[in-house]
């Protein structure tokens, strides 16, 4: 089930890029990337009340608030940046430099989080890492 999700999740980020280039033009990246996040956080609460998950809040410990913020404020900033690049650069090159996450993350998930960093793992970032570089020169 995790593969649908993740494939779902790939698929409306494309859609994201997509859109966000068109809904861009004229306007300032960063008054669209607030109007973005203000429709992301009335989605995000509209599941969590038709889940009925609200009642969990008061649960979530204190490393979990700060972990979850200091997430919320990598997410800001990462769209903040993301909207400005793709506001003035081709949503072709744009999205294949920001993919590099998925490199980023392989890395930083091998060091903080201690996940096995396999041969499979490494051929793959070099993959990446090149198809980045083919695809934006």
């Amino acid at each position: 089930m995790w593969f649908i999700f993740a494939l779902m999740s790939a698929v409306f980020a494309a859609l994201t890029s997509i859109l966000a280039k068109i809904g861009i033009d004229g306007v300032n990246s960063n008054l669209a990337t607030a109007v973005r996040t203000v429709v992301v956080v009335i989605m995000a609460w509209g599941m969590v009340f038709l889940t009925n998950a609200q009642n969990g809040i008061m649960e979530i410990s204190r490393k979990s608030w700060l972990f979850l913020i200091l997430s919320g404020l990598a997410t800001g900033a990462s769209w903040l940046c993301y909207y400005r690049a793709l506001q003035i650069g081709e949503a072709s090159k744009v999205v294949p430099i920001d993919k590099l996450s998925v490199v980023i993350t392989l890395v930083l998930a091998f060091v903080f989080l201690h996940e096995e960093f396999t041969m499979k793992s490494l051929i793959g970032c070099v993959l990446i890492g090149i198809g980045t570089m083919v695809m934006v020169l």
